[in-house]
């Protein structure tokens, strides 16, 4: 069997949500498991691409849950390292009227304890993407270096690397964590943002801000929530696809899942409005339920909804995914 195409790096925890209602008052708990980078792997999987998850966690029921979860959805957990001295993290969803807040329990998670070493396997190599997230680099100064070593060395010969931001001030506040994103960041070929986080970090007020901001990066995206979402490369013109209307139930997943969808299509090696489409056609049936992830619209759905012309896009593609979406 091939190697993985697209290897992915970094946390993922068991998430208990209330069946209803705010935390405090609930009886009873959901458990699922939610990990920024495990979720963009099992996107790219259920799209057809080789993703393998690097990560650890403890050894304890919880890990062994969150691993299977994870194979299920198509993708190699067989880089995971199983940690007899640490636990497995936990995340806590708490819904209310001004949206769901999380609540983290993963100080000293095994995950905390990723570092250079764990690159440094056979497996991953020859892969032709690896896939960062901010939300290591707030973990431990083992996990920072392992992301400032995979960024300036290049840890997979020949594979690009992409950086999802993904800033979480309940990990650390955007004073602190502002200019060690940005240097990340502006180390990777491709970069993921939201303008809401660049505005936080960075005080950058729109896309061409953002890309004035890292210059490093061969292509840089920022995501504008359900307004759109802008590709500028380094050279060439930016590129602007509007959102998908949808019905939000929950938005925590979406951007993971415009993930995949973007980098699936840069992996396909599509047009930049066509990854941008593809983005937002698998963002749009998580944005539609209230878990993490959802499976992406069929290939045929997805072929169709690519092919439209520009003015037609907002108006019939969400027709095309109503299936996948709930709407």
């Amino acid at each position: 069997m091939s190697g993985p195409e697209v290897v992915c790096v970094g946390e993922t925890m068991v998430v208990l949500a209330p069946d209803g209602g705010p935390l405090e008052h609930a009886a009873r708990l959901t458990v699922g498991v939610g990990g920024a980078e495990s979720n963009v792997a099992a996107g790219l999987a259920r799209l057809g691409h080789r993703a393998a998850w690097v990560s650890r966690v403890g050894d304890d029921p919880f890990g062994r849950r969150v691993v299977a979860d994870v194979a299920a959805a198509g993708v190699d957990v067989s880089l995971v390292t199983v940690d007899p001295d640490a636990p497995t993290g936990l995340y806590l969803k708490d819904p209310g009227p001004d949206g769901t807040r999380v609540h983290y329990h993963r100080a000293g998670s095994a995950a905390s304890r990723l570092g250079v070493p764990d690159l440094r396997r056979p497996g991953p190599a020859g892969a032709r993407l690896l896939h960062l997230s901010g939300i290591t680099a707030a973990l431990s100064g083992t996990c920072r270096d392992l992301l400032v070593s995979a960024l300036a060395g290049r840890a997979l010969p020949g594979a690009r690397v992409s950086f999802d931001v993904n800033h979480r001030p309940a990990l650390w506040p955007a004073g602190r964590a502002a200019p060690v994103l940005r240097d990340l960041a502006d180390r990777a070929d491709v970069v993921l943002v939201g303008l809401d986080e660049a505005a936080a970090l960075w005080s950058a007020a729109d896309p061409a801000a953002v890309r004035d901001l890292l210059p490093g990066p061969e292509l840089v995206v920022v995501k504008d929530g359900p307004v759109g979402a802008t590709a500028l490369p380094r050279t060439g013109p930016a590129v602007f696809v509007p959102a998908l209307p949808v019905d939000v139930v929950e938005p925590v997943g979406a951007g993971d899942a415009f993930a995949a969808g973007f980098l699936s299509g840069l992996l396909r090696d599509l047009g930049l409005r066509s990854c941008l489409r593809l983005g937002h056609l698998t963002a749009a049936p998580v944005l539609a339920v209230p878990g993490d992830t959802a499976p992406p619209p069929d290939p045929g759905t997805i072929a169709r909804a690519l092919a439209l012309p520009d003015e037609a896009w907002t108006e019939q593609a969400p027709v095309r995914i109503r299936g996948g979406s709930g709407r």
